[in-house]
């Protein structure tokens, strides 16, 4: 994938830096208006630039290589963009930063056409069912298992447009899937802490399912992918190190969100809040409000 190694992917990743970095020194119209300098907390910013290092990983450097012969290095692109980079860019809260670098007019234009103009009610139909829990994780698990059937996959390695759009999909609907979880200002997600537990287990399904399905396969699935090794480990072998490629790292995330919000759910931190706790804003890097 040639186009994935261009200078551009750099380039891009550079311009989102800048562009959050120029956001995250704007305060908001509220903290003008009080006289604060509220801005984007330094630990968001660490987020967010974690993030775009993961993707250049992914989609520029000895993966990217690596994955065109490796069925197991696929998978690793994989992990990072759906389980590394998605979370970090939503705990980078980059809305805001994104959104105050543009002419006040021109935001006040989008906001009200976004909200009013009888133009965009499809895609506030669409938001309504997809910005939800239900939604995030039907899109996140269904395209992650859409995008292993062996036709489609073997058509990515063929076609580098497919190719590309496979990756965006799985860093926007990553995006969408961990907002529902992580508290990312101006977002706050509706789930309680145990919610959030069931939420985040329940999107692991669908890559600890293909795992399994990669593990006990008994001959190759994918044999574009096949075709291209170069000798050392078997078609069969790099398949089975893929499936580990998706329990091991690919399921540290997972894990981490779970056990802390089973930690806030059973009150530990708080002896009196009891199993009765819901979320507490603004009390932690995983679920705390502060900008």
């Amino acid at each position: 994938m040639d186009l994935l190694r261009a200078p551009w992917v750099l380039a891009t990743i550079v311009v989102s830096a800048v562009w959050y970095w120029r956001g995250s020194q704007r305060p908001s119209l509220r903290a003008v208006g009080t006289g604060s300098r509220r801005r984007v907390a330094p630990w968001r910013g660490l987020c967010f630039a974690a993030g775009l290092a993961a993707v250049l990983v992914a989609l520029d450097s000895p993966v990217e290589r690596l994955a065109d012969d490796w069925f197991w290095a696929h998978m690793l692109q994989h992990v990072l963009l759906m389980m590394i980079a998605a979370p970090l860019l939503v705990l980078g809260a980059p809305w805001m930063p994104f959104w105050r670098p543009l002419p006040l007019g021109l935001r006040r234009r989008i906001a009200r056409a976004l909200v009013k103009s009888p133009f965009f009610s499809w895609l506030r139909y669409v938001a309504s069912l997809v910005v939800t829990p239900v939604g995030a994780w039907l899109l996140f698990d269904v395209n992650l298992a859409v995008w292993h059937v062996p036709a489609l996959y073997d058509l990515t390695l063929r076609n580098t447009g497919v190719h590309y759009a496979e990756h965006i999909s799985f860093v926007l609907l990553g995006l969408l899937f961990w907002s529902q979880v992580l508290d990312s200002p101006s977002f706050h997600p509706r789930l309680s802490a145990f919610g959030r537990v069931i939420y985040t287990a329940a999107g692991s399904t669908a890559s600890w399912l293909l795992a399994i399905v990669l593990t006990i396969a008994t001959t190759p699935l994918y044999p574009a992918q096949s075709a291209g090794h170069k000798g050392g480990l078997s078609p069969l072998g790099d398949q089975q190190l893929a499936a580990g490629v998706m329990l091991g790292p690919g399921s540290i995330p997972y894990a981490i969100v779970v056990f802390y919000w089973l930690y806030v759910w059973l009150g530990a931190d708080d002896p009196d809040g009891g199993l009765r706790r819901r979320v507490a804003p603004r009390r932690s890097a995983l679920g705390t409000g502060a900008r």
